[in-house]
């Protein structure tokens, strides 16, 4: 696993990549694809110390599908979980996983859903022109408000293979509503309350772009969820519906935001079960 810095906008801002289970590269190489897709030399790359053993150090050409994971939160709050990209890579994929811009040491503000969807499309690009990777399969999943940052490149990169939402918001303007805890952060952030800028919220709402999203979705919400409510979830899953898109609802019933570990890592197996279906 490698945190890395890359290029959005002409930022440099921060994320992770974490190589299929049992494989291992030099820093030098994470560093060359930097330098050959940027045209920069001196974009940081660190190895991190992870607990699974190395098997293989040679990636075969055009082998690998992708799964970009848009963490939620903003700033310090819900970072990129790296056991989360541990527990992902066990399913034979490459993660990649930005932080947002101004995070971690990066350039730019995060703007919850704003210019930082480009920092997704970004690592979309740059991993796209790696030569192990099956540039036909690269799938994106948001957790949370991660959420907004998957739906839009899923809408902005035609290519995108799949679509994940997990426990995410569907209506910017409804977790204003629910979530009195975060309305401080939110008008500061995108610069007014839902009644001042409607337009903004609508802006970030997945539930907007439904029309607008070409590939297969799964949606994965627990009906306990307080920080989510469930209706984010279930009010996505139906206008999916009901634009005739290829949609799948994974319910967790009695559960909320964060699962236990048992089931949190059924919901990983499933996960990855979905995204291994051939897209017919």
């Amino acid at each position: 696993m490698y945190h890395l810095t890359y290029v959005s906008d002409g930022l440099r801002v921060k994320g992770y990549i974490c190589l299929p289970h049992g494989w291992r590269l030099p820093v030098s190489a994470v560093q060359e694809w930097l330098q050959h897709h940027y045209r920069i030399k001196d974009l940081e790359v660190t190895e991190l110390a992870c607990p699974i053993r190395v098997t293989h150090t040679e990636m075969p050409k055009g082998k690998w599908p992708v799964l970009i994971y848009c963490r939620g939160g903003i700033g310090r709050v819900g970072q990129v979980k790296t056991t989360w990209l541990e527990d992902f890579s066990i399913h034979g994929h490459i993660i990649f996983a930005p932080s947002y811009r101004g995070t971690e040491g990066g350039e730019g503000r995060d703007q919850f859903g704003g210019s930082d969807i480009e920092d997704v499309c970004s690592a979309y690009q740059f991993l796209a022109g790696l030569p192990f990777v099956d540039e036909r399969r690269i799938s994106v999943m948001g957790f949370s408000r991660g959420s907004i940052n998957a739906t839009a490149a899923a809408v902005r990169m035609k290519q995108m293979y799949k679509l994940v939402l997990w426990g995410g918001v569907s209506d910017l303007a409804q977790t204003y509503e629910e979530r009195i805890d975060l309305r401080r952060m939110l008008k500061r952030v995108i610069g007014g309350s839902t009644g001042k800028i409607p337009e903004a919220y609508d802006m970030r709402s997945p539930v907007t772009y439904v029309h607008d999203i070409h590939c297969p979705v799964l949606i994965m919400h627990g009906t306990e969820d307080v920080q989510v409510d469930y209706s984010h979830g279930l009010r996505m899953f139906r206008r999916l519906q009901e634009a005739g898109k290829d949609v799948t609802f994974h319910t967790f019933h009695g559960y909320g935001h964060h699962l236990p570990p048992a089931v949190h890592a059924l919901a990983i197996q499933n996960m990855f079960a979905w995204l291994q279906k051939p897209v017919p």
